[in-house]
């Protein structure tokens, strides 16, 4: 029995949306348009750009291509030829793309349908030293959960999230270093999907890829965008075969640390328990070999927060510090302090602690494959901010200071983004009526490992395709 209703987007996976084009049982236009009018009606400020024109246009596509007439929309921090290029940011309000990303132009190549664009945080927001809300002032202001309450906000999603989520649509183009929660997600070997034209490589944490709402649809979209481009000269030789191999990889006896809090996050208690009991059912289910490890990852000093901020400091040039009141309140503050504090002493002292944190990457890797942990410390919070500073019942600021509670909503993800090492986040179910994730770091490279260990998840514990609200 088929999975929709022609007037409704489409329930079910990307990989099954092109099965059902090619069977004759449903047309990309009509996908294409439903998908429209559920972009109208949403109210969760996912969307900052629409292109319906073209996107109509492109709807006659072939649906013998892997993404043939399948309608994708790409976060606004990705240029698409034409496009609004604000990166969510009120400074470049006025700035029209002149190409396609790298990324982009594969998926078009693959007859992805390129249809909408969707709202991030100011520049990514990641680049700010202090993350207080998805709150922005270039589009439609503060993006919202479409899960339990319009009240909350996806911490690591964004818009992308937030519109698949409702079911708009089947993969989100992701340029974000964080992973998310609610939907199946890989953050991949850095170099795996090129970054150009134009790369920005400084500070080597940003991965580009997708968020999908299965394993197989993240595997056809590493199979058509990874491949080294000469426009991003860190991207990585092309591997081939990821969705045909999906299910091959032999992971009995590889060995596997459950860290949740790796050692320095303040973790919900109640989420805490809920991750270790789907670990450790993973890693039978797996047939792994648990070990026991310390792991105690240092926090990122204040230097290198700031010394993220290069790479902006250059797109803005000599605009700074004149569209100072333009920027966001995160974004003012980051720069106040980097232009204050950064110096060539920091950035030394950044660099070294790089060094020393890939050097314990490499350590722990060599004595496991895998490394099972929480996504977030804890689940969305306010959609309006600040961002939250208690974790179950420890108040942050109060029991280990203001410095720790303005990291520990990201300290989870840093290890990962810092060494360019691949994660996947496993959607784990609710806490609190909202959702949270399982975290799992492999080696680097060993993308596809991951994959498998996700397919058991998805196979042994699957999670809901697109938020349980048909509103909004």
């Amino acid at each position: 029995m088929s999975c929709f209703m022609k007037n409704e987007p489409w329930l079910g996976d990307a990989c099954s949306l092109v099965e059902a084009f090619r069977a004759g049982d449903l047309s990309p236009t009509e996908t294409l348009e439903a998908s429209l009018a559920a972009i109208e009606a949403s109210q969760l400020n996912a969307f900052s750009h629409v292109d319906a024109e073209s996107a109509r246009a492109a709807a006659a596509a072939d649906v013998s291509l892997p993404f043939g007439g399948v309608p994708i929309a790409v976060k606004e921090l990705e240029s698409v030829a034409g496009w609004p290029y604000t990166e969510a940011s009120l400074v470049f309000r006025d700035r029209l793309a002149k190409y396609d990303s790298t990324q982009v132009a594969r998926l078009r190549a693959a007859g992805a349908v390129i249809t909408a664009q969707t709202t991030a945080s100011e520049f990514g927001a990641s680049t700010a030293p202090v993350r207080s809300s998805t709150e922005q002032r270039a589009t439609l202001g503060t993006r919202r959960e479409p899960r339990a309450a319009l009240g909350r906000i996806r911490c690591r999603g964004g818009g992308r999230t937030a519109a698949i989520g409702l079911r708009w649509g089947r993969w989100r183009l992701d340029s974000n270093s964080r992973k998310l929660h609610r939907l199946f997600g890989l953050k991949s070997t850095f170099g795996r999907i090129p970054r150009g034209p134009y790369a920005q490589h400084p500070p080597l944490t940003v991965t580009v890829g997708c968020v999908s709402r299965s394993v197989r649809d993240t595997a056809r979209w590493f199979d058509t965008c990874n491949g080294f481009d000469p426009r991003d000269t860190l991207s990585l030789p092309r591997v081939d075969g990821w969705e045909a191999g999906l299910d091959s990889f032999d992971l009995a006896g590889k060995r596997a640390v459950i860290s949740i809090d790796l050692g320095n996050a303040i973790v919900e208690p109640v989420q805490t328990t809920s991750l270790i009991a789907l670990a450790e059912q993973l890693i039978t289910q797996a047939r792994l070999k648990r070990v026991d490890l310390a792991i105690q990852f240092p926090n990122g000093g204040f230097e290198w927060s700031l010394s993220n901020l290069i790479g902006l400091a250059g797109a803005l040039g000599d605009r700074y510090p004149a569209c100072h009141d333009d920027l966001t309140t995160e974004i003012q503050f980051g720069m106040s302090m980097a232009t204050k504090r950064f110096s060539l002493q920091s950035a030394g002292a950044a660099e070294m602690f790089r060094i020393d944190f890939n050097e314990q990457m490499a350590d722990i890797f060599e004595q496991t494959d895998f490394i099972f942990a929480a996504t977030n410390p804890d689940v969305a919070f306010a959609a309006a901010g600040p961002m939250a500073t208690t974790v179950g019942t420890v108040d942050l600021v109060a029991e280990h200071g203001f410095n720790k509670a303005i990291s520990n909503n990201g300290v989870l993800t840093i290890p990962a983004n810092l060494t360019g090492n691949p994660a996947i986040t496993i959607p784990a179910g609710l806490f609190d009526g909202l959702p949270i994730g399982l975290q799992i770091i492999g080696r680097h490279h060993e993308e596809q490992l991951l994959l498998d260990l996700a397919r058991i998840a998805e196979r042994e514990h699957p999670w809901p395709l697109v938020a349980p609200s048909t509103k909004s």
